[in-house]
Parts: C-alpha cells; sequence; structure tokens
C-alpha cells in the first residue's frame, strides 16, 4: 500500500521541493528517507558548503538545516537563503538548544525549531504545518498581487475614461470624481471632492440639475438622464455642454462601511454617474440649425425663418387686431458691382449692406436676406402705414452714402415694394407677393424709391405676365419695329439726325409704343437683346443712308442702364457698330443723368473710350435728374437734351422758361451742342431759335416714322422739311 501522501505537499501545485542539511551522513540521510515516503521532492546536502552549492543553482520550498556545521554553518546557510530565496521557509533541527541560538535563529527567519534528538512523527508535522503556513502566505500574497493589479486596471480605466466618472452621496456632495474633470473643467479632483455637485453646474441649470436626482423612479433599469452646462475654470469656453447618466448605487449589493467609503464627505456613496461631454456635438446641432434657418454670408434669417416669423406675427396681429407691414427690397445697380468686380467684392457688399439696413430697424423687426440681392422686412405690429413709409425713407437715406470696396468706391440703392396687413393680403403668401409686385413697380419708375401696394397693381400684374410672355416670343419672330424721330436745324430745317425709337408690332394687339413695354423689358432684363435688335436695325438702315448722299447723317440711340452698366458694355457696343461697319462718328449714344450719377468713376471711364472713337456722347432729358456741372466738366459729353417737359412750359409771357433760358445758356458756356425734345409749335419753336437751340425734335415736325417714310423724306433735295411754321 503506498504510503500516505502529505496534506501540505496535495495543496501544492506540485510536490514541496526540501532542502536538508547536516553534517551527519547518517541523519542526513534518515531525513531524506522520512520525508521522501510523504511524496516530498527532497535533497540532501552534506554540511553547509554543499546546501549553498544547491540553493545557487536550485528553487526550495524548504530548508531543514543543522546550525553547527563545519565551514559554512546554518546561520550563512539562512543569510544566503534571504539574499536568493526569500519566500523558502526554513526550519532549524539542531541538537543546539540554548535560548541564545534559538533566538538567533528565529530572528533570521526560521518559522520553527526542532531539537535532536527528534521525533519523526512530530518532524513531519512540524513540516506540513510550515509548508501549510507557507501555501496560505503564497496564496494570500497572490490574491493581494491579483488584487492590487485589478484596482491599478481599474483605476487606469476610470482615469483614462473619455468621460468624468464621479460619485455622489445622498445630499449630492461629490464623494469621487476621476481625473478627467482637470483635462475637461480644468479642476483638481481632489479640489472638488466634499463639494456639492451644483458647484460646477452653470447657475441656469442648477435649479434643474438638483431636482434631476430627486425622482422616486430612478433606479438602475431606469437612470436619469439629463443635458446640463457646467462652468469651467481656465478656458476660453465659460461652460460646456454635458451629458450625464446617474444610477443608484444599492447598498445590498454593495454594503459600504467607514473603510470601504470614499471621499472625505463621511457619507457613502449613493449615486455613481458618468459626464460625457457634447459640447462639440451640440454646437454642431446649432450650427445645422443655423444653417437651415439663417444665410451663413450675411447671417440674416433666410426665406424659411422669415416665412415662420411672418406667420407668427400675422397670427398676433389678427388677435390684437393691428397692423404689420412686409417690405421687399431689391438693390439697384448689385449685378454691375458684380459682375465687374467679381463676387467677391458682390458678397462684401451685401455684408455691408446689411450691416447698414439693421442699423435702421426697430427691436422685433425682421430683416432677412431672400436671396441674391433681395432683402425681405417684417414690421410687426405697427400703428399706421407711416411707420412703414419712416423705416423705408430711412433704409434708401442709409444706401445713399457710397460704399468703398478695397480701391473702388461704388453707389447702390434700394427699390422697395411695401404691404401692409391686413390691406394689401392678410395671409403670408398675399403680402409676400403683394410687396414684390410693388417693388417691380418702383423698378419701373426709375428705381431707387419705394412704394405701397395697391389693388390696381394686381391688375397690371395680370397683364405683365401675359405681356412677358409675347414680349419673349416677339424677340424671336422678329416683330419689334424701328422708327425714327428726325432732329431737324431750326434755321434750315434741314435733318441733321435721326433718333432711333422702338416699336412693338403686337399680333393681336396693334402698334405698341415704348412706354407700354419697356419698363417691362428693363424689368425681365430683356432690355439687352431688345437693344441690340434694334440697334442692328438701326445701323443698317441709316449706314444705308450714309452711303448714299448723307455722309453727315446722325443716328441717335437710347442706351439703358442695364447695357451701360455691364463690364462689357464699351467692348459690346464697338464690336456690334463695327460688324454692321457703321461709322462711329455718325453715331451718338443718348443716356441719362442717374445712370452716370450712379457710378460716376466707372461710367467716366467707358464714355472716355467711346469718345476716343468718335462716338458722340449726349445727356438725355437733361435737367430732370442730378444737372452737376462737375460730370458735365469731367466727362466727354458733345449734347445736351432739354427735357419736353421744359419745352412744354414755354407759353407766351410767361416765366415757365426760364429753366430751359438757364440750360441754353450753360449749354452755350459749355461749348456743348443742344438738342430740345418735344416742341409741338411754332412758338415754342421760335423762343428756342432766338435762344440759340438750333437743333429741335418733336411734333412740330411730325411724329416718328418707319423706314420707309425716312427714306422718301431724304430723297429731297437738302434733306429739308417742307412746312409752314
Amino acid at each position: 500500500m503506498a504510503p500516505e501522501q502529505s496534506r501540505a505537499s496535495s495543496s501544492w501545485a506540485h510536490p514541496a521541493r526540501i532542502l536538508v542539511a547536516d553534517d551527519e551522513p547518517r541523519l542526513l540521510t534518515t531525513l531524506v528517507t522520512l520525508l521522501q515516503g510523504r511524496h516530498f521532492e527532497v535533497t540532501g546536502a552534506n554540511g553547509g558548503h554543499e546546501a549553498c552549492a544547491l540553493l545557487a543553482n536550485q528553487s526550495f520550498d524548504l530548508a531543514l538545516l543543522d546550525l553547527n556545521m563545519p565551514g559554512v554553518d546554518g546561520y550563512a546557510v539562512m543569510d544566503q537563503l534571504v539574499t536568493q530565496q526569500p519566500d523558502c521557509g526554513v526550519i532549524v533541527v539542531s541538537g543546539e538548544s540554548s535560548f541564545s541560538s534559538v533566538s538567533r535563529a528565529l530572528r533570521r527567519g526560521a518559522l520553527d525549531y526542532i531539537r535532536k534528538p527528534f521525533d519523526p512523527e512530530e518532524l513531519l508535522n512540524t513540516v506540513e504545518n510550515v509548508l501549510g503556513k507557507q501555501s496560505l502566505i503564497k496564496a494570500h500574497d497572490l490574491i493581494q498581487t491579483r488584487l492590487e493589479k485589478s484596482e491599478a486596471l481599474h483605476r487606469y480605466i476610470v482615469n483614462s475614461s473619455p468621460d468624468i466618472v464621479f460619485m455622489l452621496d445622498k445630499n449630492g456632495h461629490i464623494c469621487f470624481i476621476n481625473n478627467k474633470v482637470e483635462s475637461l473643467l480644468g479642476y483638481q479632483p481632489a479640489e472638488l471632492r466634499g463639494e456639492h455637485f451644483s458647484y460646477i453646474l452653470d447657475d441656469r441649470d442648477v435649479t434643474r440639475g438638483t431636482f434631476a436626482l430627486q425622482g422616486p423612479d430612478i433606479s438602475a433599469d431606469n437612470p436619469r438622464t439629463l443635458e446640463v452646462r457646467l462652468k469651467t475654470r481656465g478656458s476660453r469656453k465659460a461652460t460646456r455642454h454635458f451629458e450625464i447618466t446617474a444610477f443608484p448605487v444599492d447598498p445590498q449589493t454593495w454594503p459600504q462601511t467607514e473603510e470601504t467609503q470614499v471621499g472625505h464627505t463621511h457619507q457613502p456613496a449613493r449615486y455613481y454617474g458618468i459626464a460625457r461631454d457634447v459640447t462639440e456635438r451640440k454646437e454642431a446641432e446649432a450650427f445645422i440649425n443655423f444653417q437651415a434657418y439663417h444665410d451663413l454670408l450675411t447671417r440674416l434669417p433666410n426665406r424659411a425663418l422669415f416665412k415662420d416669423r411672418l406667420e407668427l406675427a400675422i397670427t398676433q396681429a389678427r388677435r390684437s387686431e393691428q397692423k404689420l407691414a412686409v417690405m421687399f427690397l431689391d438693390l439697384d445697380r448689385f449685378k454691375v458691382v458684380n459682375d465687374t468686380l467679381g463676387h467677391a467684392m458682390g458678397d462684401r457688399l451685401l455684408q455691408a449692406v446689411t450691416h447698414r439696413l439693421e442699423k435702421c430697424l426697430r427691436r422685433g423687426d425682421t430683416l432677412s436676406r431672400f436671396g441674391g440681392d433681395e432683402f425681405t422686412l417684417l414690421l410687426p405690429s405697427i400703428h399706421s402705414p407711416d411707420d412703414a413709409r419712416g423705416i423705408a425713407k430711412k433704409l434708401i437715406h442709409a444706401l445713399k452714402a457710397p460704399f468703398q470696396l478695397g480701391n473702388h468706391e461704388v453707389f447702390v440703392g434700394a427699390s422697395i415694394g411695401i404691404s401692409v396687413f391686413p390691406d394689401a393680403g392678410d395671409t403670408m403668401d398675399q403680402l409676400i407677393q403683394n410687396a414684390d409686385i410693388a417693388m417691380y413697380h418702383v423698378k419701373a419708375r426709375g428705381k431707387d424709391g419705394y412704394r405701397f401696394f395697391s389693388d390696381s397693381m394686381s391688375i397690371d400684374t395680370a397683364h405683365r405676365l401675359s405681356l412677358e410672355r409675347d414680349l419673349r416670343l416677339a424677340l424671336e419672330r422678329a416683330e419689334l419695329r424701328v422708327y425714327y424721330q428726325p432732329q431737324v436745324c431750326s434755321r434750315t430745317n434741314q435733318v441733321v439726325g435721326l433718333e432711333a425709337l422702338v416699336r412693338w408690332q403686337h399680333p393681336e394687339r396693334g402698334l405698341l409704343y415704348p412706354g407700354d413695354f419697356l419698363p417691362l423689358a428693363e424689368e425681365t432684363r430683356l432690355i439687352a437683346k431688345l437693344s441690340e435688335q434694334v440697334l442692328d436695325q438701326a445701323c443698317r438702315d441709316v449706314g444705308h443712308w450714309i452711303n448714299n448722299g448723307h455722309p453727315k447723317l446722325r443716328l441717335a440711340v437710347n442706351l439703358s442702364p442695364i447695357q451701360v452698366e455691364h463690364p462689357r458694355f464699351v467692348e459690346a457696343l464697338l464690336e456690334r457698330v463695327a460688324a454692321h461697319r457703321f461709322p462711329p462718328r455718325n453715331l451718338e449714344i443718348e443716356i441719362t443723368e442717374n445712370v452716370i450719377m450712379n457710378d460716376l468713376e466707372q461710367i467716366s471711364r467707358k464714355l472716355k473710350e467711346l469718345a476716343d472713337t468718335g462716338i458722340r456722347i449726349a445727356i438725355d432729358d437733361f435737367g430732370t435728374g442730378y444737372s452737376s456741372l462737375n460730370y458735365l466738366h469731367r466727362l466727354p459729353i458733345h449734347t445736351l437734351k432739354v427735357d419736353q417737359s421744359f419745352v412744354k412750359a414755354i407759353r407766351s409771357g410767361e416765366d415757365g422758361a426760364c429753366i430751359v433760358n438757364a440750360i441754353i445758356a450753360m449749354a452755350h458756356g459749355l461749348k456743348l451742342e443742344i438738342v430740345a425734345e418735344g416742341v409741338e409749335t411754332g412758338d415754342q419753336l421760335s423762343y428756342l431759335t432766338n435762344l440759340g437751340c438750333h437743333q429741335v425734335q418733336g411734333f412740330f415736325y411730325g411724329p416718328a416714322r418707319p423706314a420707309a417714310d425716312i427714306d422718301q423724306l431724304l430723297g429731297r433735295d437738302g434733306l429739308a422739311f417742307a412746312h409752314t411754321a
């Protein structure tokens, strides 16, 4: 039957390794045999010297040492064990029994002392007890090491968390908070322990955050989640947004004692939670929301937000029986700046315009960028249309001063249409549409002003839609006709020039005059194509007459502001004139004063380029615009055309002709030619002739005529009108 296996040995992962050292061979053999009988792995050493050699090459769990050995005694072996194998236990088996010897051995680490001669059972029991204690100590050390590693791992995980991890007592004081609070909020964890968590809550969220943990339904399965703002220290941002999730700590699963409590509150932790920084997400959401409802260039509300606010304002106005106004603003001459200086300068101009417009608003008004160079303005709670009129005047005045864009000084104005609730509409779409309609009526009358919507405008608008369609077709079908108004020398009655005027041979409505469709052409920007067709036909007709015996005949053409303000105006005009081989010296272009003063610098450069080619420049409707002598000196002006409203004021014995007198005198002083428009009577002709105005045009010589009639007229000798003055 196999001998009983040692209980101590069975508790080890392997048979206990025992070193036995004694200088008596017989006793050494006895000890080795006795221990091997209990299935220990035993190695014998004959003396201390051999024991030290074995310790240098092998590891042992227990050593049985004799103290009195020649050369190297048991004390020396114990000293080497402490150095080389401190986990190896020692039992002294010696005949030395003095107190000093025993004490000395115990101080060197001996776990027990057996005196020779020994009882074998006593020795075996002692060995097993010591090995059992050694096994428990090793197991404890292993568990302690594992606990320390686990604690270090959990501490690392908690402190390396991207979120703030915290624990609170039942009163809301901070028991624990991880190191992440320092990088996110700028606080040291130690200074927050013991503080109430409201210490770092933004003032606006203190009440909500305090009551959040007091809900009766908070549990591990139903944690409390809320978003709050936390105060920072030493950061550019005063607050950051956090999403907090808090769980209750169950006392039954973690029965805390004073030894296991965390922090310095002297209260057990009752809430565990994390605070996740969601500042970037909140900022991204805010930016996306801002993008959805604002124009990123001007930072103004966009069309969607404007309509929301208008809908709300209408509801409030209807409930309180008040008025509100909607304004539709379109910038005049913006396209010229954008095309000439580029989109970057155009964007800067829109931002500068926005800045000026915002200064004119009342609190509660909403200015929005509707698109392109169009703005809308909501004026809630007005007492009467006069309130809107006052704001419109302020807006127009605010844009009068030039804008400085780099090295360029530019001018823009605004055409403003106004609709008042409920008179001009009681729905959002009606108010916006009617303000838009009123704005287009301002454009048709010369821009840079304001008008209130009236019912008659809606009729005009319905007519306008069909007329616009027909006009587009007319340009494709060549329905436009060129008529010529003779410019006559008042002394000789000879034709010296022809002003080209457009007519529209409408297939259903007959012959239409410029006043019926030119404002629409300007508004829809069809004017450029229309003018090109008129100029082409006029160059062909007048060029034919010039080449057939009338070399000094002058062609006068009116140009729209859209054409003149276009960046390629000069190049396009010269290319078209050259294409028809029309002599530039026989061409006179007519522009209004307002066009010149809109952007004096750019217009001056363009007119000088044209004048250098021989083309003449005439100021049409002189006296009705700025009438600045300054620009007359600066620009290559050849002719002034007196507006027909002043000519009509000429009456026998009346003082209404004084303006005509001044204009003609000024033209003579500046050595400019002068043409009087709208001459209808012999008295007017005589008066103008006596003042020295020798070129006139008007119904006195008949209405504008088609090319066939002019061909017959020019066929007469001397190009003279036969009439009775």
